[in-house]
């Protein structure tokens, strides 16, 4: 299950990497918004094609009908409980019309947001930046690199970027932490030698929208469900998971200074996004929602 998961996430990060590419450079709402439509489109498409359209049209009719009664007999309280009770009933057959469809699109969408989340959620570092790379072992790492009381981990950066502190050692939580400084905009690995292997992890100093991966995560399947974008380690590996501190993605719509800003925002606006466009083309499209 695992193995099939990473070459499926394979798939969606070069597919994806490649559907972005043309908004690389333009401000991160441009391309937000242009996802969203083809998102909104997507959705309706196979909301037309899953649902019972005709059904799903007379109960609109009748919950409406319901409305109009309450409207119509204002005056007469059983008259307005009856139609309430209507109007309460056909929702609930509306609710289940449209549970079909909603069971189609969960699961592209849930796939569709983690690739996004780390398009949008997070940005690049610039030059100056500095970051902490945090690296969380196995809690029997001691077993797989034998002989140590201290991990033997030793972190190598690329030129462009420049380790300035670290390790510090946390042996309550089985993590070793170092600080790292950009220097030059670009795509990098750091280098993680634990014993006679080496493990990477992709850092991005870029002012473009990237793939910014926060964290390498182990091999496990929800860890690479939550965490798509970057190869997960070895299940033999002493680590478990390597972290960046990417800063949250930036819009354009919030100061940095501001609570909203969060690797989070980004998704608030897609769905409002998303929201508003498919409404806008369901009678283009001739769907009933």
């Amino acid at each position: 299950m695992t193995t099939t998961l990473n070459a499926l996430n394979v798939f969606l990060r070069g597919l994806f990497d490649g559907l972005l590419s043309p908004f690389r450079g333009l401000p991160p709402l441009v391309g937000l918004a242009v996802v969203s439509i083809v998102t909104g489109i997507g959705v309706l498409l196979v909301y037309k094609v899953t649902s019972n359209q005709e059904k799903l049209a007379a109960v609109k009719r009748r919950i409406h009908a319901g409305f109009f009664e309450i409207r119509l007999f204002n005056d007469d309280l059983q008259a307005i409980l009856r139609a309430m009770g209507e109007i309460l009933r056909h929702n609930l057959t509306y609710v289940a019309l449209s549970f079909v469809p909603l069971l189609w699109m969960i699961v592209p969408l849930v796939l569709i947001i983690a690739q996004l989340q780390f398009h949008y959620g997070y940005e690049g570092f610039a030059p100056g930046d500095r970051a902490l790379v945090t690296v969380e072992l196995r809690d029997d790492w001691q077993e797989r690199l034998p002989g140590s009381t201290r991990p033997p981990i030793e972190l190598a950066a690329p030129a462009g970027l420049r380790v300035e502190a670290g390790p510090v050692w946390i042996p309550a939580l089985n993590e070793l932490t170092w600080r790292i400084a950009a220097e030059e905009w670009g795509s990098y690995a750091l280098e993680l030698r634990a014993g006679e292997e080496v493990y990477t992890k992709s850092v991005e100093v870029s002012e473009d929208v990237l793939r910014c991966s926060p964290l390498r995560p182990d091999s496990e399947f929800f860890s690479q469900l939550l965490y798509p974008v970057e190869d997960p380690l070895p299940a033999a590996a002493p680590i478990r998971s390597i972290a960046l501190d990417y800063p949250a993605g930036d819009l354009g719509l919030l100061s940095q200074e501001s609570s909203w800003v969060s690797p989070i925002f980004w998704m608030i606006v897609f769905f409002i996004f998303s929201i508003v466009f498919a409404f806008a083309l369901r009678k283009p499209l001739k769907v009933t929602i």
